[in-house]
């Protein structure tokens, strides 16, 4: 099997202390899981544009990009998949809604920070951000085993 490359990118929105998170379903997971809004870059998409448009599918929002947070790389060996994440600073305004009829994006929170801990499951989702947000200054994280499998729907 050769080596599959998806590229993601997630935003932090902050709004008095919480973070916005979104739960998505996969169909190889019973529950949802929480992420920071984003997903995958279609091709020829800047990561920029696929943000924007990610966070307008997921939680009806428009946002404005400031600066790029951290890059996390992992990988899913069960699947050979490479996953390269880059996390953005964002911010944007109105309240977010969820779109009808999204089988992904199945619910959103804000959430404390002193929660987030908790509620993200996925060390290479929670380990980063949780650094970020205390201040590291790391910009890079690598995981070699992601501990974790996401089938997508499509």
């Amino acid at each position: 099997m050769e080596l599959r490359r998806i590229h993601l990118c997630t935003g932090i929105l902050e709004r008095d202390g919480r973070i916005l998170l979104v739960a998505s379903r996969y169909p190889n997971h019973p529950h949802p899981l929480w992420n920071l809004p984003g997903g995958r870059q279609e091709p020829y998409e800047l990561l920029e544009a696929a943000l924007r448009r990610e966070f307008l599918e997921e939680v009806s929002l428009a946002v404005a990009i400031e600066r790029v947070a951290y890059v996390a790389e992992s990988f899913d060996r069960s699947t050979q998949t490479q996953f390269t994440n880059v996390a953005f600073v964002v911010n944007g305004k109105g309240e977010p809604r969820l779109a009808a009829g999204d089988p992904h994006a199945v619910g959103f929170e804000w959430v404390a920070r002193s929660e987030l801990a908790g509620r993200l499951r996925v060390a290479v989702v929670r380990e980063p951000l949780l650094d970020f947000l205390a201040g590291g200054s790391r910009g890079y994280y690598g995981f070699a085993d992601a501990g974790i499998t996401i089938e997508f729907f499509d």
